[in-house]
């Protein structure tokens, strides 16, 4: 009986803390920022909603650049960088007096974040073992989701109990252990080829874009848009519902039912095919929205946190896992960040748009569309990437019948 490949390492595990970390200020600050914006700086919905969104516009612009610059000078440089320009700008939230300030401090840490969240998701690539990529993507990726439902727990909680400043103070302390551990990381560089480095030196968009992967990263654009009503506005809604403290549990019963999902999910991953564990996250996140939209009491907006999680959380490990199993190693990072431009530009938008929507719809519309939109999500996957992939494959295996029967 063959033995399973570790997977567990000290490389693996510090890679994936330095992760969590970082995804914890992330969704800390995503959840609290339009309504501190609002309370504050005498922000409207729409305009807090830009706050929450603008740094996601740093992110893509990261992201588009760090995918080609991570191989080009190295992951463990490209990471250091990101967390210490991710530490600087997480400071000058103590020196935001406006609005139009607070847009230029959450575009900058946007970059910061874009850069080290590429670099981590890069690095991870070269910790896993081949056999156990699927289910080491979902640890992995676990580390996400769990910052995904911890974040806004602390952040929620913190906001009611200290000042905005107390909290970008965690912050910073939580980056500094960051900074610390990437030291002791040790990461395994890809070697290039000369000919992979003349490629990647080029100035084209598919060393900016993985082509391979634009598929999976269309659905998880607008897999993000659906979510983003959670993440930008639940602190709102549950407010307006006077459940506020029900919203808060809502992350926590997100993060106990990823925990629970991922491992399976990431196992099912590598026995089953990816369409086994991503279709049903389509209709898992469709139930939560819909939920959300119907939602009066606290047990209502608790289960929709349970489907929430079961939709979106598993999600966004299967796509990162489809994009490391459709890329070649010196393209993973292009590959990575490709996938992420989509799904934050998704996280990034949505706010702003459905802020707008706020006036004519309520929160109760927002949410039954998102919830549509997530089923439609669905079909997209079929359509712009089952479809083509079968397509491929069959193609292929009609070429090699056809190599062989002229071999005999």
């Amino acid at each position: 009986m063959a033995t399973k490949e570790p997977l567990w390492t000290r490389d693996f595990i510090l890679d994936t803390l330095v992760n969590f970390l970082i995804y914890i200020v992330y969704y800390m600050l995503v959840v609290i920022i339009a309504s501190e914006a609002i309370h504050s700086l005498n922000a409207s919905l729409s305009e807090a909603g830009l706050a929450a969104g603008i740094f996601i516009l740093g992110t893509l612009l990261a992201r588009l650049t760090a995918g080609r610059s991570i191989e080009l000078f190295g992951r463990k440089k490209m990471l250091y960088a990101g967390l210490v320009f991710y530490l600087v700008t997480t400071v000058l939230y103590l020196f935001v007096n406006s609005l139009s300030v607070m847009y230029v401090v959450r575009f900058l840490n946007g970059i910061g974040y874009g850069v080290t969240s590429t670099a981590t998701s890069t690095i991870i690539a070269g910790c896993i073992p081949l056999s156990r990529k699927g289910e080491g993507i979902n640890y992995y990726a676990l580390s996400m989701s769990l910052a995904a439902a911890i974040g806004p727990l602390i952040g929620m909680a913190m906001q009611q109990v200290v000042s905005f400043h107390y909290i970008i103070g965690f912050n910073v302390a939580v980056l500094i252990i960051c900074c610390v551990s990437s030291v002791i990381l040790h990461v395994e560089e890809v070697q290039l080829t000369a000919e992979h480095l003349a490629e990647i030196k080029k100035f084209t968009i598919d060393n900016f874009i993985e082509p391979r992967v634009y598929g999976i990263s269309l659905v998880a654009f607008f897999v993000g848009v659906c979510y983003s009503g959670v993440l930008g506005f639940l602190a709102t809604y549950s407010q307006e519902l006077n459940l506020l403290a029900a919203g808060t549990l809502f992350f926590a019963v997100y993060a106990g039912v990823v925990t629970l999902a991922r491992p399976v999910a990431g196992v099912l991953f590598d026995r089953r095919g990816e369409d086994f564990v991503t279709y049903p996250t389509f209709v898992c996140l469709a139930i939560g929205l819909l939920i959300l939209s119907v939602t009066t009491q606290s047990w209502q907006l608790l289960l929709a946190g349970v489907f929430v999680g079961l939709g979106y959380g598993t999600f966004m490990s299967n796509g990162q896992a489809i994009c490391v199993k459709l890329t070649p190693p010196h393209r993973i990072g292009v590959a990575v960040s490709t996938y992420f431009v989509a799904l934050d530009l998704g996280l990034g938008v949505g706010p702003y748009l459905l802020g707008f929507a706020k006036p004519s719809f309520g929160f109760t519309g927002i949410y039954f569309s998102t919830g549509i939109a997530a089923l439609l999500c669905g079909v997209l996957y079929y359509l712009i990437y089952v479809r083509p992939r079968d397509r491929k494959a069959a193609l292929a295996a009609a070429q090699g019948e056809g190599g062989s029967h002229r071999l005999r």
